[in-house]
């Protein structure tokens, strides 16, 4: 069956009557990992890539003054989303810094170069979303482990996490 409209997807639940499948996540729940070093965060996985199904990863960032994020780069599997809910991030479109404050938003399509930190010397939290979904959490908790490794297990690294830096 597919709906008359040919703009949506076709339905993958062929139930008629739903289900009970909805999973809360309060917003005083504690991070999932908490990054330290030159790049304080905290790292909140609201949906994964596995509670998802693959459909989409949901994180919330909480950074520490002064965070630094990644320099710019792009991804070859997936997009990426970015919502500002407080403080100010400064967010990289692929040819200019923007100093986004809450409620601002930036898509970055597959390929698109993008990066982002926080340079505002006060705490900022954000909303990134990653489309279709992806283990983005090895990523994020083993990024600090980065400097240790040889070049060909970063590069090994990063790869497999579609990340590529310019």
């Amino acid at each position: 069956m597919s709906y008359p409209d040919p703009r949506y997807p076709d339905p993958r639940y062929s139930g008629d009557h739903g289900e009970v499948s909805a999973r809360f996540r309060p917003a005083t729940a504690p991070p999932d990992f908490v990054a330290t070093g030159a790049a304080p965060a905290a790292y909140h996985y609201l949906s994964t890539t596995l509670s998802t199904q693959g459909e989409y990863g949901l994180y919330r960032v909480d950074m520490g003054p002064e965070s630094a994020g990644p320099r710019t780069h792009f991804h070859k599997a997936m997009s990426e989303a970015f919502f500002v809910l407080s403080g100010t991030v400064r967010l990289f479109d692929g040819e200019r810094w923007v100093d986004a404050t809450s409620g601002d938003h930036l898509y970055v399509p597959v390929g698109g170069l993008h990066a982002f930190r926080n340079e505002s010397g006060e705490p900022a939290s954000m909303l990134m979303l990653f489309a279709p979904g992806a283990p983005r959490e090895e990523y994020f908790e083993r990024i600090g482990d980065l400097a240790g490794m040889s070049e060909a297990d970063r590069a090994a690294f990063l790869v497999k996490h579609d990340s590529f830096f310019v």
